[in-house]
């Protein structure tokens, strides 16, 4: 039989229907498909290094009867016979196996039955438009860059009639335009539908400012400066929050780093609202065990703890309502609300201090005071009157979060950008926060 794409919905709604039906020995059978169409493009001095594309689709069959769960994970391949065979007969070996498991006492699964379907289709750049546009705009540049693009696509079906089906087509281009070394201006460029100019647009405004790169860098002494972040570094800073900082289990545990601004020991400034936005992000609205996700959940509002990420184990072990947090209780579509500050005044309302594109190695430092460490990284600047003067050479910070976006946030831009998870390792993945750039006061580096 002729392989099928692993992203075409038909395929899936024709497993589904064939192996989520009742069977004896269990009261649900549950499918859930990770696909992607991906294509992978290195670049090297502005050329092509190397180019390959990646078909791959994972089915992760389970049975459950009561207490008990059993799950396994497949390779499909695409043709509908193959793939019917093999999941059917992995079906019987669960089955038979799930009697041997003992029970799950926080075992939860979802009771309401429901459905839903997203199919976006982008404006991807084919290999041959992104090939020359990066030919074009890097001419004369030693450009070092990475493309991952194509659609994905989650899905779920049980044997009680859910259906859940998820599909986007998205691009996220990493690039550095090198000026010697390690000296080299990073810039990213993601999205669902490609603009040649925008992109030609930031390729420019990174070449902007490798002349700068060639001045004697300003080294300062440690202490608290004034300094701007870029959406790319608030990115890390906010991704490095997720850590254990949402959590239902942390903050029940006391181990959660946000657990000053739960009990009202602190709170952040008045325009920091924080949520989790499923809806206007390109995460599914489901999880793998066909849970719905909330369209948004409130974790800080205007400056104070809301809600938590409640996983379906911890929802069973506290009283909670699970909502659609997966087990380790970390955003996947974090936003942080926009404030007033113009992008194009930025640099003026930063006056003197640093301008800081990139951060790197982020980590804890007092986990329950919200404090991290990390290193800037990529081309950081010094500014003075507003404009930028030299760069920085590479610097530590140690801070808390809580001072840093409490007492020390002066403002946040008036435009979020869209930065999604640019792992590639296994799979490509559709976590992503949204987030604008902040002007902090008094950022603390110690080396």
């Amino acid at each position: 039989m002729t392989a099928v794409s692993l992203t075409d919905e038909r395929l899936f709604a024709a497993l589904s229907d064939a192996v989520c039906e009742p069977i004896a020995g269990a009261e649900r059978v549950t499918l859930h498909l990770r696909a992607e169409t991906s294509d992978f493009i290195r670049f090297n001095h502005g050329a092509v290094r190397q180019a390959t594309q990646v078909r791959q689709g994972h089915a992760t069959l389970a049975v459950v009867d009561g207490a008990r769960r059993i799950e396994s994970t497949l390779a499909l391949t695409g043709r509908l016979d193959a793939d019917l065979a093999a999941l059917r007969d992995e079906r019987a070996a669960l089955r038979d196996q799930l009697p041997l498991l003992p029970e799950d006492a926080y075992l939860l699964l979802p009771d309401e039955v429901s459905s839903s379907r997203r199919h976006e289709t982008g404006a991807l750049p084919s290999a041959q438009t992104l090939v020359a546009a990066v030919t074009q705009a890097a001419r004369g540049h030693d450009f070092v860059g990475f493309h991952a693009g194509g659609p994905m696509v989650r899905a779920f079906a049980d044997s009680r009639g859910q259906r859940h089906w998820h599909h986007v087509e998205s691009f996220h281009l990493d690039w550095c335009l090198y000026h010697q070394g390690d000296k080299a201006v990073k810039t990213t460029y993601a999205g669902t539908h490609w603009d040649g100019d925008e992109f030609a647009r930031r390729v420019a405004a990174g070449a902007a400012r490798l002349p700068l790169l060639a001045l004697a860098p300003r080294r300062l002494q440690p202490g608290a400066y004034r300094a701007f972040f870029t959406p790319t570094a608030m990115a890390e800073l906010l991704g490095t929050l997720g850590w254990g900082g949402f959590g239902a289990q942390a903050r029940r545990t006391g181990t959660s780093t946000l657990s000053r601004l739960e009990h009202r020991d602190a709170q952040l400034h008045a325009g920091f609202t924080l949520t989790e936005d499923t809806a206007h992000a390109i995460a599914p609205a489901f999880t793998a065990e066909g849970f719905a996700r909330p369209a948004a959940i409130a974790l800080v509002d205007a400056g104070l703890a809301a809600g938590t990420l409640n996983s379906p184990r911890s929802a069973r072990q506290y009283g909670l309502p699970a909502n659609g947090a997966g087990p380790q209780e970390m955003p996947e579509s974090l936003r942080l609300v926009p404030g007033t500050l113009a992008d194009a005044d930025v640099l003026a309302a930063l006056d003197t201090g640093l301008y800081v594109s990139n951060l790197w190695y982020l980590n804890y430092s007092d986990r329950q005071a919200c404090r991290m460490t990390g290193m800037t990284r990529f081309a950081c600047f010094w500014v003075e009157g507003g404009k930028l003067v030299a760069p920085l050479p590479v610097m530590r910070f140690d801070d808390s979060f809580l001072r840093m976006f409490g007492e020390g946030l002066i403002a946040l831009t008036d435009r979020a950008e869209l930065i999604p998870d640019n792992a590639t390792y296994d799979h490509r993945h559709l976590g992503s926060v949204t987030t604008p750039g902040a002007l902090v006061e008094g950022w603390r580096l110690t080396l």
